[in-house]
């Protein structure tokens, strides 16, 4: 452990020397990298000073049980190891963790497609409710939130959603948000009281920047067309909503954001960037998922991940097992509880991973 701790040390040294350096300070995508790096090693570093500490007293602690003959020197030192023990066993609990690579995409801004599934007018509402649940959620992380595109549904609700948000580690939650979600309940048009299951899907993507992906001005097809939806006679008879055809993958974004052609550019761009780079991210988690055959998978779309049962106030994680009887308030945006929960559940599963490659 300690090992690993030094050599960390030394790489930040390392680090902090070549970001000082002219040749790579003119080279921006590896300024940018190399400064992500340095910050990032940053927490463990500190964490190493605290271990050596901790190492170094309960050394010295020893030695006095070892050489001191007075018995209140020495129960002093018992107790001062006995505590010193008991952090170094908690340090290294959290040193593992943090000791697991990083997905280099969770501190990254993303992108959020809410589309309504099965289940008629009932999953367009549900997916509205879902949308709610998110932006409610990202207040509560004062997060921004940008709505990209919608296509509202007949009975109120979305068939489709897609808004970006922004903030500080916003993929490295949201992610496990990405799959399918059913909600169990009496719809408001059924007449007999009977429940219903409709289901919506969610799909979030690591923002990507022009470093991630780079799109030539040939591959991408432009059309321009009147926005739909509210906002006035001047938007609706102007060509400002703008169309993106990503000619050699087939994928199309539409943004309409009322007024600005600028604007729906920038936000359609952003949003084909991001579908681009999250083709390759997904071959990649599906590779690591199955390595280490996780229960917490970020890569399959068609997945049924949670459901929202409205008769008994429940919400289930079908991946780790997690129900919570607080329907309302889920609903309302409390939902950091299954994210956390998740993130230990993966955590767990790379730390055994990990193990089981050094045993081998």
């Amino acid at each position: 452990m300690l090992d690993k701790l030094q050599a960390i040390k030394e790489r930040r040294e390392e680090v902090g020397k070549l970001i000082t350096d002219p040749e790579v300070i003119a080279d921006m995508k590896r300024y940018v990298r190399l400064s992500k790096e340095y910050k990032d090693l940053g927490p463990i570093v500190e964490m190493h000073k605290q271990y050596k500490n901790v190492l170094d007293n309960i050394k010295s602690s020893k030695e006095i049980l070892a050489t001191e003959k007075d018995e209140e020197f020495r129960e002093m030192a018992k107790g001062e190891l006995d505590e010193l023990v008991g952090k170094k066993e908690k340090l290294d609990e959290e040193i593992k963790i943090m000791l697991i690579p990083k997905d280099p995409e969770d501190e990254k801004n993303a992108v959020m497609e809410i589309r309504a599934g099965t289940g008629g007018n009932e999953a367009g509402i549900f997916a509205g409710d879902l949308y709610r649940m998110y932006t409610k959620f990202c207040e509560s992380k004062r997060w921004k939130t940008e709505l990209v595109d919608y296509t509202e549904a007949p009975q109120g609700g979305f068939k489709e959603v897609i808004f970006n948000v922004e903030g500080e580690e916003v993929y490295g939650l949201l992610k496990y948000e990405s799959g399918v979600h059913r909600v169990q309940r009496v719809p408001k048009t059924e007449t007999q009281g009977r429940v219903h299951t409709s289901a919506a899907s969610v799909v979030v993507l690591p923002e990507a920047d022009e470093f991630d992906v780079q799109l030539k001005d040939e591959d991408i097809r432009r059309d321009e067309f009147c926005s739909s939806g509210p906002g006035g006679q001047s938007v609706n008879t102007t060509y400002s909503a703008i169309r993106l055809t990503h000619i050699p993958t087939g994928i199309v974004v539409s943004c309409q954001d009322q007024k600005s052609k600028l604007k729906n550019l920038e936000k359609a761009t952003s949003v084909l960037r991001a579908r681009i780079y999250e083709l390759e991210l997904r071959k990649r988690h599906e590779i690591e998922a199955a390595k280490r055959k996780t229960m917490v998978s970020t890569g399959d779309r068609s997945a049924k991940i949670r459901t929202y049962n409205w008769q008994q106030g429940r919400v289930t994680d079908h991946r780790i097992g997690l129900t919570l009887y607080n329907l309302e308030g889920i609903i309302n945006g409390d939902i950091e509880e299954f994210m956390e929960s998740l993130r230990v559940a993966e955590n767990a599963e790379k730390l055994k991973s990990g193990m089981e490659e050094v045993r081998e």
